[in-house]
């Protein structure tokens, strides 16, 4: 499916290159270079892919996000076969944290408080099954903490939950450009956001306190 708000993005970016909407003044490249003694890794979908990392990239204890494709049944897929056609993969984003800083808990807490978990058609104005929410789960453990979380979500805002707890699956990093996109396009990036009513949705839906930025 197409992405219409992100024509109207480009559109405005080209108009006014000068401005700088979403400044990547102090914005950290959140790749995994010196990892302390021991880290885990967790993979949440939730729409474009760049905003996911985006919004993990700022929570403490995260040490790297990498965007990518997961929970389909193509191998090595690309952005186009992922989008326009039947693989079945979800956009999503691979997170590697210090369970020593933050929890697997916290971290499916944020997740879902970061998406609409009563869309089930995709996430704010991407529609399309690769722009469906999920938390992809190894073992009970994490299992439990993500039914949790979305169990916690049904009760906050008393309506359904769409967001669904699958199995890990094989994650097929998207492509380079993907990567970090908020930070190397970041005036594109942030008229994108914000023509895709990401954030005024957030609001709408959890309330200023309860959206965790």
């Amino acid at each position: 499916m197409q992405r219409p708000a992100l024509v109207i993005a480009l559109t405005a970016g080209l108009m006014s290159t000068g401005l700088a909407f979403f400044s990547s003044a102090g914005a950290e490249d959140r790749r995994l270079e010196d990892p302390p003694a021991r880290v885990a890794t967790a993979v949440f979908a939730g729409g474009c892919f760049w905003c996911v990392e985006a919004d993990f990239d700022k929570v403490d204890g995260v040490l790297e996000t990498i965007s990518g494709y997961t929970g389909g049944t193509v191998d090595k897929p690309t952005y186009k076969q992922v989008t326009y056609g039947e693989t079945g993969h979800y956009e999503a984003v691979k997170v590697t944290y210090d369970p020593a800083k933050v929890s697997y808990d916290e971290l499916a807490d944020y997740f879902v408080r970061h998406i609409d978990p009563t869309d089930a058609k995709g996430q704010f104005c991407d529609k399309g099954d690769s722009y469906r929410s999920a938390i992809f789960v190894s073992g009970q453990g994490e299992r439990a903490a993500a039914e949790g979380a979305l169990t916690d979500a049904g009760e906050v805002l008393g309506e359904t939950i769409a967001t669904k707890v699958l199995p890990a699956a094989t994650f097929w990093p998207a492509e380079e450009y993907h990567q970090d996109y908020y930070i190397r396009s970041a005036v594109k990036y942030g008229y994108y956001r914000k023509a895709c009513g990401r954030d005024a949705r957030l609001e709408q839906l959890w309330g200023k306190a309860e959206k965790g930025a």
